[in-house]
């Protein structure tokens, strides 16, 4: 197949549908007693919830709504961090648009812009340093946030920056990393996961392998999947067929896109750019270890930490969550959207608690987006 449309195919959804409603059956999966397959990803999140696979799929299959978002999963501190650093005299701060909204302690950065900091919204890295190009007297600061799919293209534009030795570029580096907090929670006694899906852009980079301790480890299967509704009903039925079968693999239902062992290239710039921190701090899960990169000591003068002192670079923050957020329940599976007590009522898109209702991939955005009479009941 090779257009987006053949995976729409409402035939080709039903036969699925059917095999899974028939391994669902085999395997004894009930509403009562379902089968929790977590999607890693919040773009499957919201594809899921945008096709209604939810309702569509054998009522004994329950999705679990993944921490793969990594908007929703930087902690409070980090955003009061930016704006500590954008509201410093001669800097223009630029960011991703899903950032812009998330709220801090005080404000979030879309606020602070209105306060007067040069806070601006770029599409890439490459923007800011054009920005770093056009304004030698300024400090330009690029909000480097993302899983393994945003963290090449960082790390190209900081070698670019030493390249043309640009002092006035640098990155406030948030960047994070995939297989360490799915760790964490199979660590969880009080998580419940039968298997997952796995996330596909992350996986164009990294590859299928750095999830093989799930399988091998912990006996879960995993099939990385992609975004359309038939890439998403095949990858549910590939982690049935394991359960079915007694096996735990890591299947590759993306091979379309997602190579075995990932992007050399994109794979060789985080090399050389980064390095991994001994822990950081994610919202809901706290101190992962080993799940952050950092900034190599060659890469120092392009290190917005070491810059500004700040961040890691000053000592870890402890910043409490928004009084009545359940953000770090949604993220970790204990809580749908739908039953926080502050959905549709304390938290909306136009003031936000948390950063699942603003980001484009955060689960309590998909849910009112796309939960029609489900979120409606649950704002009234």
């Amino acid at each position: 197949m090779k257009f987006a449309s053949e995976f729409r195919d409402p035939k080709a959804a039903k036969a699925l549908l059917a095999e899974i409603a028939k391994v669902a059956d085999q395997i004894g999966a009930t509403k009562e007693k379902p089968v929790h397959i977590m999607e890693v990803c919040g773009g499957h999140t919201h594809s899921i919830f945008r096709y209604g696979l939810d309702k569509l799929v054998h009522e004994g299959v329950e999705f679990i709504h993944g921490p793969g978002c990594p908007v929703c999963v930087l902690p409070r501190a980090r955003v009061d961090e930016c704006i500590e650093i954008a509201e410093r005299e001669g800097v223009i701060f630029t960011t991703f648009g899903d950032a812009m909204r998330v709220p801090g302690t005080k404000k979030s950065l879309l606020q602070a812009k209105a306060d007067g900091a040069d806070i601006r919204m770029v599409y890439s890295p490459l923007d800011a340093l054009e920005l770093a190009r056009r304004n030698p007297a300024r400090e330009v600061v690029f909000f480097g946030l993302g899983f393994e799919t945003t963290t090449p293209s960082t790390a190209l534009a900081i070698q670019q920056a030493a390249r043309e030795g640009l002092g006035n570029f640098s990155v406030f580096c948030n960047h994070i990393t995939v297989p360490e907090p799915i760790k964490a929670l199979l660590d969880d006694p009080h998580m419940c996961l039968d298997g997952f899906i796995g996330p596909g852009h992350v996986s164009m980079v990294i590859g299928i392998h750095p999830y093989d301790f799930i399988a091998q480890d912990y006996g879960k299967p995993i099939a990385v999947a992609g975004f359309e509704p038939l890439d998403l009903l095949q990858s549910v039925l590939m982690v049935l067929g394991q359960i079915a079968e007694g096996r735990a693999e890591v299947e590759n239902q993306y091979a379309r896109v997602v190579p075995e062992h990932g992007n050399p290239v994109s794979l060789a710039a985080i090399d050389d750019v980064y390095e991994t921190r001994p822990s950081f701090e994610w919202r809901g899960l706290g101190e992962i270890d080993k799940s952050g990169l950092r900034i190599r000591a060659q890469y120092e003068a392009y290190d917005a930490e070491e810059k500004f002192g700040i961040g890691y670079a000053a000592g870890k923050r402890e910043v409490e969550e928004a009084e009545g957020c359940a953000c770090g329940q949604v993220m970790t599976g204990r809580m749908k959207p739908v039953e926080c007590p502050q959905f549709g009522r304390g938290c909306t898109p136009e003031m936000p608690l948390g950063a699942l209702m603003v980001s484009s991939e955060g689960a309590c955005a998909a849910y009112w987006q796309y939960g029609g009479a489900r979120a409606v009941e649950a704002a009234e």
